[in-house]
């Protein structure tokens, strides 16, 4: 009997620590602003330059001046919704799909980050949301298929409660999939997750559509749903995000309404 009392103290002392309410952090400090005429969906960066990215085009910027040094655009109709970019060694990686039409279809798209050169799409099979952010991490990939409400794209029967992060092997075959806190969809509500980042921490640091928040969210030891340790005030309104890899707890995201990009100190969050 006292085995089993303690077992069961056990669990739910897990159960109480995973569903504890999130901590607010120091808010978020900007280093650097500069404006970007494709400052619409999201914003990448390597050591030297950041890449900005429109529905159809993304833009190549010097980090220390601000300067547009490359440009790409493509036709729309092939090109319809590139929601994010991340920089993976050589290439630029972006997440896009056919938003706002349905059925849902979802692509990524690679660039040459030398050339801005595009070198090759990887069509997915269906999923259960649009694809908005792709990192890799280690072997794998993770990526976000987001959801959203009839009338703002999404397909019948569906809203932001459907968004999903999904675990991909390198041939981009689904390995896991995780559903998102009740804490971090409500402030999604009534869009869904725009933006993702895996830090040097651990960490997944996300975004939704339209709030200046940071939702760190952390794989959970068990279950389904991601756990939401805290949330970082920014000085932008959603949108896409990537971290900064050649520098520590830089993050970079934008402003749509002003057409601006920013990089932005993250306080560092400490894990339970």
């Amino acid at each position: 009997m006292r085995a089993w009392m303690l077992a069961v103290t056990a669990i739910s002392c897990g159960n109480a620590a995973a569903q504890q309410t999130p901590t607010s952090t120091s808010p978020a400090t900007v280093v650097a602003r500069w404006p970007a005429e494709e400052a619409r969906q999201g914003v990448a960066a390597d050591a030297q330059y950041f890449y900005v990215n429109g529905n159809n085009m993304v833009g190549k910027y010097d980090k220390r001046t601000g300067r547009r040094v490359a440009r790409w655009e493509g036709p729309r109709a092939r090109f319809p919704h590139m929601n994010s970019c991340v920089v993976d060694r050589a290439e630029l990686v972006c997440a896009a799909s056919n938003y706002p039409a349905v059925p849902m279809a979802s692509v990524i798209e690679v660039f040459a980050t030398a050339t801005m050169r595009h070198k090759r799409s990887i069509t997915l099979p269906p999923q259960p949301g649009s694809l908005t952010w792709l990192e890799r991490r280690g072997a794998d990939w993770y990526g976000a298929f987001a959801n959203y409400p009839e009338a703002r794209g999404g397909e019948p029967g569906r809203d932001h409660r459907w968004t999903r992060l999904i675990r991909f092997d390198a041939q981009f075959r689904a390995t896991g999939s995780w559903l998102f806190p009740q804490t971090v969809l409500d402030r999604f509500a009534p869009m869904s997750n725009s933006g993702g980042s895996w830090g040097e921490d651990g960490l997944l640091y996300v975004t939704g559509h339209d709030r200046p928040e940071l939702y760190v969210l952390r794989l959970p030891e068990a279950g389904t749903t991601l756990d939401h340790l805290a949330t970082v005030a920014i000085s932008t309104n959603g949108q896409a995000i990537a971290w900064d890899r050649s520098q520590p707890r830089i993050l970079w995201s934008l402003d749509r309404a002003t057409r601006t990009v920013v990089a932005s100190r993250i306080p560092p969050v400490k894990a339970p």
